[in-house]
C-alpha cells in the first residue's frame, strides 16, 4: 500500500451518493438527492441535438459561448438591476459545484478564515478545508433557521477573508430577506470580505416573494461571486451547467483556476440552452410550477405524523420527528429506507459539528404519483 497524506482524512462518500444507493438497494422512492424524475422540455433536447448535428462538439471558448454570456448577463440585469457584462463578468461553468470550487481555490489561502451558514451544502466545507483555510460556522437552527446578525459579527476577525451565503437554502428551504441583506452591508462595509452567493435555486421561491440575490445590491455585487445553475432552471441537473458572475478583478482570478480545472464546458449544450433561453418564459414561469409540487406534497404530508418546517424556496421540504423519538436522524433515515421504502436525507449531514435537530430533507421536485406513493407509505410511520 502506498501511503497518501490525505488533504480530507475525516472525508468520506457524499451523504447524497449514499442515501441514492441505500435507496437503489432497497426499491426505495428516493425523495434524497435533489433532481427531477420528470423529464425537461423535448424543445431543448431538440436544440441541443440541433447543434451536435451542425457540427458545434469541439472545444466552446474558455469562459463559454458569447451568445451564452450575453443572455445570462441581459437575464440578470434585467431582473436584479445590476450591470454585468458578458465579456469581462460571466463565465460558464461545469455546473453549480464546480464554479463554488473553483471560486473558493481563487481566493482562499492558508489561514484565511470562511463564515458559513450552517446547516449548509456539504462541499462548502471541505474546500475550504482542503486549501487551507478555517471554517467559522454559524448554526441555525429549527424551525425558522433565522439568523442573529449580531452574533455573525461575532465570528469576523482579522482573517475574516470570505461569507458563503445559500438563498433560496439547501436544505431547509429559507430565503434571505431584504433586511439580512442591509444587515449584510453594514457587516461587510468598509472590510475587504468576500461574497461567495450560491444562488442555484434562484427562480424557485414562493408566496409571491422576490429573490433577493446580492446582484441587486451594488455594496453587496463589488465584492461577490454569483453561482447559479442551468440543471435546476431546466431540470437538467445531470447535464452539470451553470455560471458564475463577478466583477471583472475577481473573475480574472476566477478563470485563472477555471483554464486548468475545465478549461471550458459542454459546447453543443451551451449553444442548445442559448437557443432555448431566448424564451423568457421558460424560467419565468418556475416559480408557480414548483410552488403547486410544494403545496401538494405538504398537503400529502400532513397526513403523516412528521411536523412540517416552513419551505419558503429550493425544491425541499424539511420534516421534524423529535416529538416522535429519540432516534439519531442517520438512523431515522434509514429506517425509513428499510422499513417504509423511502428515502431522504439527515440534515445533521450538513452542520460540521454532530448537530442533530431531528429533522429530515425531502425533495419534492417529483412527479404527482412519486409524491403520492412516497406519502402513502410514510403514513405508516
Amino acid at each position: 500500500m502506498i501511503a497518501i497524506n490525505s488533504k480530507l482524512p475525516g472525508v468520506g462518500t457524499t451523504i447524497f451518493s449514499v442515501m441514492s444507493k441505500l435507496a437503489e438497494e432497497h426499491n426505495a422512492i428516493n425523495l434524497s438527492q435533489g433532481f427531477p424524475d420528470y423529464p425537461c422540455d423535448p424543445l431543448l433536447i431538440e436544440k441541443v441535438n440541433k447543434a451536435m448535428l451542425n457540427g458545434y462538439n469541439q472545444y466552446a471558448p474558455m469562459p463559454g459561448l458569447m451568445s451564452l454570456r450575453a443572455l445570462v448577463a441581459d437575464k440578470t440585469n434585467g431582473l436584479y438591476h445590476s450591470d454585468y457584462h458578458p465579456d469581462t463578468d460571466v463565465t460558464i461553468t461545469a455546473g453549480g459545484t464546480q464554479a463554488i470550487f473553483t471560486a473558493l481555490t481563487a481566493t482562499i489561502q492558508q489561514g484565511d478564515e470562511v463564515i458559513i451558514f450552517e446547516p449548509a451544502y456539504d462541499c462548502y466545507g471541505p474546500t475550504v478545508k482542503m486549501l487551507g483555510g478555517q471554517v467559522k460556522s454559524y448554526e441555525m437552527a429549527p424551525p425558522d433557521y433565522e439568523i442573529d446578525w449580531d452574533m455573525v459579527k461575532r465570528l469576523f476577525s482579522v482573517n475574516t477573508k470570505m461569507i458563503i451565503l445559500n438563498s433560496p437554502h439547501n436544505p431547509t428551504g429559507r430565503t434571505l430577506s431584504a433586511h439580512d441583506m442591509e444587515c449584510l452591508i453594514k457587516l461587510t462595509k468598509g472590510t475587504d470580505v468576500l461574497i461567495l452567493s450560491d444562488e442555484v435555486y434562484e427562480h424557485l421561491i414562493y408566496d409571491g416573494a422576490e429573490h433577493q440575490s446580492v446582484a441587486r445590491y451594488p455594496e453587496l455585487r463589488e465584492r461577490a461571486f454569483i453561482v447559479a445553475s442551468f440543471g435546476k432552471l431546466l431540470h437538467t441537473t445531470g447535464w452539470k451547467m451553470g455560471y458564475c458572475l463577478a466583477p471583472e478583478n475577481l473573475t480574472k482570478e476566477f478563470r485563472k483556476i477555471h483554464q486548468f480545472n475545465v478549461f471550458s464546458v459542454n459546447t453543443p449544450m451551451q449553444f442548445g440552452i442559448a437557443d432555448y433561453l431566448q424564451d423568457a418564459g421558460s424560467y419565468l414561469g418556475l416559480p408557480d410550477f414548483f410552488q403547486e409540487k410544494r403545496d401538494y406534497f405538504r398537503k400529502l404530508l400532513a397526513q403523516t405524523k412528521f411536523n412540517l418546517l416552513p419551505c419558503h424556496g429550493s425544491y425541499f421540504q424539511c420534516v421534524s420527528y423529535a416529538h416522535l423519538n429519540e432516534d439519531p436522524d442517520v438512523d431515522m433515515a434509514m429506517r425509513l429506507i428499510t422499513e417504509y421504502g423511502v428515502a431522504s436525507i439527515p440534515v445533521s449531514a450538513f452542520y460540521t459539528r454532530n448537530t442533530d435537530h431531528k429533522v429530515l430533507r425531502f425533495c419534492f421536485a417529483k412527479k404527482q404519483e412519486t409524491l403520492e406513493k412516497a406519502v402513502e407509505r410514510l403514513i405508516k410511520l
